[in-house]
């Protein structure tokens, strides 16, 4: 009996890209017996020609599921929902770019039946320009630290997890996800191995700085309270130097006699830095706010506008995922998708 695994290949625009992807993932499980591909594309509402070619290779095999959504909805969005229409008994994440060899899928199937639940690659190296290695690897250093989860260093999307976890991903209800942080705040047994990440062969990133920042928050945010405590800690300061300050003022002038100039400047200064820190603090204060509030709205999820090659109940490849997880019979996929997504 076979173990079905789901390759999640979430696309935006990379008609060059989506039939190597295919090709290489099914190149690597030719070679092995053991396990079957089930492989999910996530299209983000590409404007060239990715979905139609998805749709070519979805029309000729059947294992191929292709989900499209009807707008750009964000990467981490996009790869969330396809975690949720796993049906595997463990998937593995892929970028379709290839930047993380299909080539390494046998060694993290290796390390998941020695009982890992979560095998995440680290980046040996980056074929980055330095400055963007450096700011990668300084920002997984800096969420480490300041995050109460045990969020793995220079460890990006290429993972394999576990059905287990899978099955805690359909539960999670969160507009503003960072997936890789949700996983890892889950616990269960985790192992990471090294590799060195290749360069993208075709086409162009879609994680411009603006994309890298808008997703650094999101990191940050998600999984520290660091920004409001720091809003916290350095008022603190501010009011003790302050009133330290005034001290000073008094007693200088009640025994030392001092005659102090009326001062316009510094009255000035401190006007426009008491504005400043109080401006800054709303800031951090209305990120938490707003996700709050997108989050109590229950707008924007991710809406479907096609779907190739859904599964429905009693389909063999199914049943033979289940059989390999020992678990009972679920949904079928498309009833569940249309659950998640609204």
């Amino acid at each position: 009996m076979t173990t079905l695994v789901s390759i999640l290949i979430p696309a935006l625009n990379e008609e060059a890209n989506v039939r190597r992807a295919y090709d290489r993932v099914l190149t690597v499980f030719s070679e092995l017996d053991d396990y079957e591909p089930e492989i999910i594309f996530t299209d983000n509402h590409s404007d060239d020609d990715t979905f139609l070619i998805l749709s070519e290779i979805a029309q000729n095999d059947p294992n191929v599921r292709v989900i499209r959504f009807s707008k750009n909805v964000g990467y981490q969005a996009s790869v969330l929902t396809a975690y949720r229409a796993a049906r595997g008994a463990c998937s593995i994440q892929l970028d379709c770019d290839l930047q993380d060899p299909p080539e390494l899928i046998p060694k993290m199937l290796d390390l998941w039946k020695q009982g890992n639940q979560v095998v995440y690659g680290v980046r040996r190296s980056l074929p980055d320009g330095r400055l963007t290695a450096f700011a990668r690897r300084f920002y997984y250093m800096l969420i480490d630290k300041i995050s109460d989860d045990d969020l793995p260093r220079n460890a990006g999307e290429f993972r394999l997890t576990d059905r287990r976890i899978l099955d805690e991903l359909r539960r999670v209800d969160d507009r503003s996800p960072y997936v890789r942080g949700l996983i890892s705040g889950m616990g269960f047994s985790q192992i990471g191995f090294e590799y060195d990440r290749q360069a993208r062969l075709e086409g162009e990133s879609k994680f411009p700085f603006r994309a890298m920042l808008s997703l650094a928050i999101d990191g940050m945010i998600n999984h520290s309270l660091l920004p409001l405590r720091l809003a916290s800690y350095i008022s603190l300061i501010v009011g003790l130097g302050t009133f330290l300050l005034m001290m000073f003022y008094i007693v200088a002038k009640l025994v030392f006699g001092q005659d102090w100039p009326a001062g316009f400047a510094t009255t000035t200064v401190l006007l426009l830095l008491s504005m400043t820190l109080n401006a800054m603090f709303l800031g951090i204060l209305g990120e938490y706010i707003g996700r709050i509030f997108m989050q109590s709205k229950d707008l924007h999820r991710p809406l479907i506008e096609a779907e190739l090659n859904t599964p429905r109940e009693g389909n063999k490849t199914a049943g033979r995922a289940l059989a390999s997880t020992g678990t009972s019979a679920e949904p079928d996929t498309e009833t569940l998708i249309n659950k998640i997504v609204g």
